[in-house]
């Protein structure tokens, strides 16, 4: 009888024991395995970007008239032509500036390469982005994205940076001189060949009480193509202005500048052509027609 007691009691423990057990099943209260819960609360959505955008040191800060452009583009061969997921368009203002892009997570195709595309425009000044900057892609920042723009040269900065570039060769060519005495003027000059063409010519004229002009003439295939004129008192003067003019390619005038001072202002159209009409006479007369 004793025993039979026994082996009742123990029953009743087990039964108990496997009702305080824990469900081996993992189910949650909602009846979703654990696991899947996990998983959508470590995957957000995503639908916006943002970081900072600044500018490399040496870069000009733009002036009030500059305008971004931030684009979130898909870069995928297979999107090509594609609208931009996100884009705005805004004053420059200055830098280092934050920035923030909002779009429709719907619109993401999570095979392909999306970067954020910055523009900014200041006049004739273009800056660009020497780095892309991915984003929505596996290890790529959504947040605290860097953004860096560098300014390129403008189209007046690189004639004269070529036509400084030439004056510092004028000691490796050919140089011949010339002389012309006129009735309100004494001139004088010298011609600088390469290859048996003319590349340069710096023209002395002293008019003077009137004044002293020194002007370097640049020229490309018998054209000039940069002219700089320095107008003083007197030959050991400094200058009263100076006048800077060049021509792109096509013809077109891009480096027109009137300097009084530190003050640089735009060169009139007209005294810019006149200028170029100088450097033709002068070609002429330095060659004796020959341009060369």
């Amino acid at each position: 009888m004793r025993k039979m007691v026994l082996s009742l009691m123990s029953v009743a423990t087990l039964a108990l024991a496997g009702c305080n057990a824990p469900n081996s099943s993992s189910q949650s209260d909602s009846g979703a395995p654990a696991s899947a819960n996990s998983t959508a609360a470590a995957a957000p959505v995503v639908n916006e970007v943002s970081g900072t955008i600044s500018l490399r040191a040496g870069s000009p800060q733009p002036s009030a008239t500059a305008t971004l452009v931030l684009n979130l583009v898909d870069v995928s061969s297979t999107a090509a032509g594609s609208a931009p997921l996100a884009s705005s368009t805004s004053p420059a203002g200055s830098f280092p500036q934050p920035f923030k892009l909002t779009f429709n997570p719907a619109e993401v195709k999570p095979n392909d390469l999306y970067v954020i595309q910055a523009i900014l425009t200041d006049g004739d000044r273009h800056y660009t982005m020497p780095i892309q900057a991915p984003v929505l892609a596996k290890g790529s920042k959504n947040d605290g994205v860097a953004i860096e723009l560098v300014a390129q040269q403008t189209a007046a900065e690189k004639i004269l940076a070529d036509f400084k570039a030439v004056q510092e060769q004028l000691g490796g060519m050919k140089v011949s001189h010339g002389t012309k005495l006129e009735t309100d003027a004494s001139r004088g000059w010298q011609v600088f060949r390469q290859a048996g063409q003319v590349q340069f010519i710096r023209e002395l004229t002293d008019y003077g009480k009137k004044g002293f002009t020194s002007t370097d003439y640049a020229y490309r295939n018998g054209k000039p193509w940069a002219i700089v004129q320095q107008t003083k008192s007197s030959r050991d003067a400094k200058p009263s202005a100076i006048d800077r003019a060049g021509w792109s390619e096509d013809g077109s005038l891009v480096l027109k500048q009137h300097q009084v001072g530190e003050d640089v202002q735009v060169l009139d159209t007209d005294a810019a052509a006149k200028l170029k009409q100088q450097a033709t006479e002068i070609l002429d007369l330095a060659t004796g027609g020959k341009n060369k």
